[in-house]
């Protein structure tokens, strides 16, 4: 069943002041497209990959950031569903052709940031919509490309690894799913 960003977010109850603030963000987009990169805010979809029955969550290596980030990126032409754009978005980069929404289809944060200019675009910022996804093959998991290394680890682990503080919250609140 195909959501409307609308609906998604009148499901989601931000956590902390910050996050009410960014999803008010995200809000102010709907009068728009908010899936629309010609604007300095614009929304993205992303997702932790997890294994449930061993604990441990999927991270890749986004050579742009130098970091060890979620999978995850922007809608394509026409997609309006943050969800199918998560699944398209995990299995594109991870070859997983399994993943579904674990424990439920529920937001598990969103987070307003920022993103440093390249060649071809300007700095701007992502309204990342974040779910946790589960496969049961991890051992099927395979780069989308070389560099874009994968590598599954425990929370407490994939915490350490990663690149800025919002994934660690992430991280966090998948680390709470998984318990």
């Amino acid at each position: 069943m195909l959501e409307s960003l609308a609906d998604v977010l009148d499901r989601y109850k931000p956590r902390t002041d910050a996050e009410a603030a960014d999803v008010a963000r995200v809000r102010d987009l709907l009068s728009g497209d908010p899936w629309s990169r010609a604007t300095p805010l614009h929304v993205t979809a992303s997702a932790v990959i997890v294994h449930p029955p061993t604990r441990r969550a999927l991270l890749r290596w986004h050579a742009r950031q130098q970091a060890w980030l979620q999978v995850g990126g922007h809608g394509d032409p026409g997609e309006t569903d943050p969800l199918a754009v998560a699944l398209r978005e995990g299995e594109e980069e991870t070859g997983l052709d399994d993943l579904v929404p674990w424990p439920d289809s529920q937001l598990v944060h969103v987070v307003v940031v920022p993103v440093t200019p390249s060649a071809t675009e300007p700095a701007h910022e992502h309204a990342d919509l974040r779910f946790v996804l589960a496969t049961g093959t991890p051992d099927a998991a395979r780069p989308e490309k070389p560099g874009a290394d994968l590598r599954w680890l425990s929370i407490p682990d994939a915490q350490r690894l990663a690149g800025p503080d919002n994934l660690r919250e992430t991280l966090a609140r998948v680390g709470e799913l998984l318990a």
